[in-house]
């Protein structure tokens, strides 16, 4: 995605949106909201709000450093627009507020997408990524779903994942208050399984603390992840340029790359959007 001038990356990335879907037109969008975007181009720095402690999305290596998925994702925004990277830790309770107060201009941070949280800042679409429910097992325990009816399986209390298993396969939850009580009761074979958010635990197997275990069952109740820009700037050209981004990561195949890179479990989510937004070609 290189391009000889911030200007015509610019104008590609709000070009892809369009394609995308977008109905504005650019002339709006030039008096839409775009101060945090000329602040990007003019210190030339994009200050981007990632997790530092959410393997293999963004943590910190050896070294210190933040690295991982959402990190790689920054690199090719700030790369696009031909500026400096200068990245920010943030937590799931934090990243909105820093978004809305000016500490960074662009999210990227393992965030569900919800009605509740458009209304607080700008979710661009499409949404980049996806996560639901699923288990961690010793490997060969289980295969199906089915195979936990009238097992114990651990649990988080108060975790809506223990409702659905048990209505839906007959599992015997064993709630626990916290995930790291869960997973030991799991490694003391207290439970043949351990459900939560499979993006959880695609974060544990990348670990290396879990090499004997996988996750053998099909995610369900998949809930997408959405990027976000200032809500004041979505409908502008920043918030434009982020869907086309994002658009170009299905279409090209650069999220199922990075996928790959960084050991995640290929997720059907990225192949459907990398099949639905591929390249026409003629035949």
């Amino acid at each position: 995605m290189k391009m000889k001038t911030k200007k015509t990356t610019i104008i590609a990335g709000v070009a892809a949106a369009l394609a995308f879907g977008a109905v504005t037109t650019i002339a709006d969008q030039a008096f839409a909201g775009n101060d945090r975007f000329k602040k990007v181009l003019a210190r030339g720095e994009l200050v981007v709000g990632v997790k530092a402690d959410y393997k293999p999305w963004g943590f910190r290596d050896s070294s210190g450093k933040i690295v991982g998925m959402e990190v790689d994702m920054a690199n090719d925004v700030a790369k696009a627009l031909g500026v400096k990277l200068k990245l920010i830790p943030v937590q799931s309770s934090n990243r909105m507020q820093f978004l809305q107060q000016g500490k960074i201009d662009l999210m990227i941070a393992t965030m569900s997408d919800k009605a509740n949280r458009r209304k607080v800042v700008g979710v661009t679409d499409p949404n980049y990524y996806t996560s639901g429910t699923n288990v961690l097992a010793k490997k060969g325990a289980v295969k199906m779903w089915a195979d936990l009816k009238d097992k114990p399986v651990c649990g988080k209390q108060g975790a809506f994942y223990n409702k659905q298993v048990t209505s839906r396969y007959g599992a015997k939850i064993v709630a626990f208050v916290g995930n790291a009580e869960a997973k030991q009761a799991l490694r003391d074979g207290k439970c043949v399984a351990w459900v939560y958010d499979d993006s959880s635990i695609m974060a544990d197997l990348a670990s290396g603390q879990y090499k004997d275990y996988e996750m053998p069952m099909k995610t369900e109740d998949d809930t997408p992840w959405g990027l976000a820009v200032p809500l004041d700037e979505k409908d502008g050209i920043w918030g434009n340029f982020m869907s086309g981004i994002t658009y170009n990561w299905h279409r090209t195949g650069r999220l199922i790359e990075l996928e790959k890179k960084w050991g995640i479990q290929p997720t059907a989510y990225l192949a459907t959007m990398n099949k639905k937004f591929e390249a026409y070609e003629p035949k």
